[in-house]
């Protein structure tokens, strides 16, 4: 059964879509006018209000906790973590994860990268919990992306998708990813 958004059935997205519509010139005056935009192929477009306060001040005590787990050796990940990084996918796609953490830094950082991170982090903002438990969870699963969290400050829920499964925490709540990377939602 198809993901439900927005009361609009998210059928699972083709392995392969068009060019994106959207431009990086498209996507700056969209941040201009204090909204984000992502294009995820088979959805299209997807708008959100900039991040609020409250959102901003959650993201940046996560990132200040991000660290290679204890007894990770030198060759492990680098826990390199950016936040509203655009990166694009192979098949054209742009996404904005609130979180995205990389082995090392990602290729074309000045730009939308296409290097895709080993995990990404969601903080749900009130109105849009459809386009990060639905839209997304399901988009980074496609991507193989190894560890996905998505934390909701209202209600303190922390999903955690993994190779093992979906498990459900109470923030706060350290998680270690599968890269070797570690941090306190």
């Amino acid at each position: 059964m198809p993901a439900q958004t927005l009361d609009k059935p998210i059928e699972p997205l083709p392995l392969s879509a068009p060019d994106c519509p959207l431009t990086m010139a498209m996507m700056e005056q969209a941040a201009d006018a204090g909204y984000r935009l992502e294009y995820v192929s088979g959805i299209g477009g997807i708008w959100e209000l900039m991040p609020s306060f409250l959102h901003q001040k959650h993201s940046y005590r996560i990132q200040s906790s991000i660290a290679k787990s204890k007894g990770a050796d030198e060759r492990d990940c680098g826990c390199v973590h950016g936040s509203d990084v655009s990166i694009q996918f192979p098949d054209k796609s742009i996404k904005r994860p609130d979180i995205a953490i990389w082995c090392e830094e990602p290729q074309n950082p000045a730009q939308s990268t296409p290097t895709l991170p080993q995990a990404v982090i969601e903080i749900v903002s009130p109105d849009y919990e459809a386009k990060d438990y639905a839209v997304g969870a399901a988009f980074y699963q496609r991507w193989s992306i190894a560890d996905i969290v998505i934390f909701d400050p209202l209600t303190n829920d922390v999903l955690h998708i993994n190779a093992a499964g979906e498990t459900h925490h109470a923030s706060p709540v350290t998680l270690t990813f599968a890269c070797g990377c570690t941090c306190t939602v």
